[in-house]
């Protein structure tokens, strides 16, 4: 009679724990709440983040160093924004760089990429909009890339050109990118002059603007003659048209 109480007891705990988690009481299922394309979760929310792109209308974006947004070249495409490649490069795009029309500073964005067979794009932020110049020589690049199959990844110095770089700098690792076709979270963080760069959940690098350490970075680089390049100042978030077929969905941000 004893055992047969003591089963039963420890059968009613494991009962109670296992509903206890069914009914979403663990931080882990807290954690993976799933929330429909291009919306907030609640802690999104409660973190102050906004969307920059409600997957039906290219509202809040325009045309680098234009007043409206590319007439061809980007579409929306299954709730995702879209630039569609020539299938020539960097030479065939046609919609050109696209910005969201507000400057930020201190910020946490987010947002999923997808890249096609062998394509090239990037995430540029802090962009100052120069009449005649194009964003790249002002703002830092997170670059987007098939690892496997365009040169940049070999080309450079360590891996500083493959997917999550600060592009043609300072490499991403560990080099995490998932292959073409396949959904890439990206994140950047800048705070006070630390730039965090966020692939697939890891960090991949850091680095720090206006030190004496960054202003080396910049002396060595091809950036050395633009005198407006990854300065701590307000700036615009860009989307790069490099001639490819890019995808982009789930973008948000919270100022810091």
């Amino acid at each position: 009679m004893k055992k047969f109480r003591v089963v039963t007891i420890m059968l009613s705990f494991f009962v109670s724990g296992a509903l206890l988690f069914s009914c979403g009481q663990t931080p882990q299922q807290q954690e993976t709440e799933e929330v429909a394309m291009n919306t907030l979760s609640q802690q999104e929310k409660e973190d102050g983040f906004v969307l920059l792109f409600d997957g039906e209308s290219f509202d809040g974006w325009r045309g680098y160093n234009q007043d409206a947004f590319p007439a061809s070249g980007w579409v929306i495409e299954d709730g995702t924004l879209k630039v569609e490649g020539a299938g020539t490069g960097e030479a065939g795009g046609q919609g050109g760089d696209i910005i969201y029309d507000q400057k930020f500073l201190d910020f946490h964005l987010k947002l999923e990429w997808k890249v096609s067979s062998g394509g090239n794009s990037g995430i540029f932020y802090l962009g100052q909009e120069i009449e005649g110049e194009p964003i790249w020589k002002s703002a830092p690049e997170m670059q987007i890339l098939d690892n496997e199959r365009h040169l940049d990844a070999d080309l450079g110095v360590d891996g500083n050109r493959k997917a999550g770089s600060l592009y043609d700098m300072i490499p991403a690792k560990p080099q995490n990118a998932k292959p073409a076709g396949e959904w890439n979270l990206a994140e950047v963080m800048v705070y006070r002059g630390t730039v965090v760069h966020r692939q697939n959940g890891e960090v991949v690098l850091e680095y720090h603007l206006g030190t004496s350490d960054w202003e080396r970075k910049v002396a060595e680089s091809k950036f050395a003659e633009y005198p407006w390049f990854g300065k701590y100042e307000p700036g615009y978030i860009s989307l790069q048209d490099h001639g490819d077929d890019v995808w982009f969905r789930n973008i948000r941000i919270r100022e810091l």
